[in-house]
């Protein structure tokens, strides 16, 4: 439980500092912004490099992927459907509320908890692969579709086969690729590769959670942006829905027991990563929704970790 513990201080005290610096006018809109892109266009994608190209390969494919997959299956498509039919939303929209409500904190907070509290960093590597390489690069694809504005006097084809390659193209699509392969193949990569890349791949986590901070400062209160319903209801999908369905389809459908069992149900009930933000940011839809729903689901996921735990442990 330290270790949950652990993750959830370091996380709030990155933030603090964010919050502080935008309160002191050192970092404002402006240095947000740089903050998000840089985190968006390179250090992310360092990230992916490195975390998934070191991941053990059966661990990634494990039954503990397909507990992952379904989980943020059900939960996706129980948001599109209420974002599309009773919300309204747009498409852009709804895919930032669907991250929202089903791109777990796998990075900065899941790694410490499945190291320090569920004993195996490498426990957190299904859900990252059913984030990194399955939701992720979709939502994005469309997120590049309906904000993407074609230049003037572009050919037809042309435009096909930008649309066509945009998925290629997005920079945290490829370095979940080249992370992957490298898992498959074994390959490591030589130093003088390894190292920029882990250095540049050390500045994601921190540049989220500053460009978060200065958010809380600049932006309306949490909860003041959102209608209260569409918050509870992502709220509730993180929280509840994601966790139950990782733990009906861990112990009935794929056999999982024990410890196995725990680690899924409770990297499910992890908060909503920090990246989505960055996301939001990178395509201006959604900022104050995902403001809101990461930093309500961080305060509340911890006491519901703390029970599922309690129960399964």
């Amino acid at each position: 439980m330290s270790g949950v513990l652990a993750g959830f201080a370091t996380i709030g005290m990155i933030i603090g500092v964010g919050f502080l610096l935008a309160h002191l006018n050192v970092l404002d809109a402006t240095a947000q912004r740089v903050l998000t892109r840089t985190a968006f266009f390179v250090a992310s994608p360092a990230l992916m490099v490195t975390v998934l190209g070191r991941s053990d390969v059966h661990q990634l494919l494990s039954a503990n992927l397909i507990a992952s997959l379904a989980s943020v299956f059900v939960v996706a498509t129980t948001y599109v459907l209420l974002a599309r039919l009773v919300w309204k939303r747009s498409a852009a929209d709804t895919v930032i509320g669907t991250f929202s409500a089903a791109y777990v904190n796998a990075g900065n907070l899941g790694l410490p908890i499945a190291a320090y509290a569920l004993g195996n960093a490498a426990l957190i590597a299904p859900m990252l692969l059913a984030q990194l390489l399955v939701l992720q690069p979709s939502g994005l694809t469309v997120l590049d579709a309906v904000t993407h504005v074609p230049q003037p006097g572009m050919s037809r084809g042309r435009r096909l086969l930008l649309r066509v390659t945009r998925p290629l193209r997005n920079p945290l699509a490829i370095g979940s690729l080249i992370g992957l392969a490298l898992a498959i193949s074994g390959v490591k990569l030589p130093v003088p590769i390894s190292a920029p890349l882990g250095l540049l791949g050390g500045m994601a986590v921190p540049s989220m959670l500053l460009a978060y901070g200065i958010s809380l400062r600049l932006g309306p209160r949490p909860g003041a942006g959102e209608p209260p319903v569409h918050v509870a209801t992502i709220l509730a999908l993180k929280l509840v829905v994601q966790p139950l369905v990782a733990y009906l389809i861990g112990a009935y459908v794929v056999g999982l027991s024990g410890h196995a069992l725990l680690a899924v149900t409770v990297i499910a009930a992890l908060p909503t990563a920090q990246n989505v933000f960055t996301f939001a940011m990178r395509y201006g839809r959604g900022i104050v929704l995902t403001r809101d729903a990461i930093f309500f689901s961080t305060v509340l996921s911890l006491p519901v970790i703390i029970v599922i735990t309690w129960l399964l442990a």
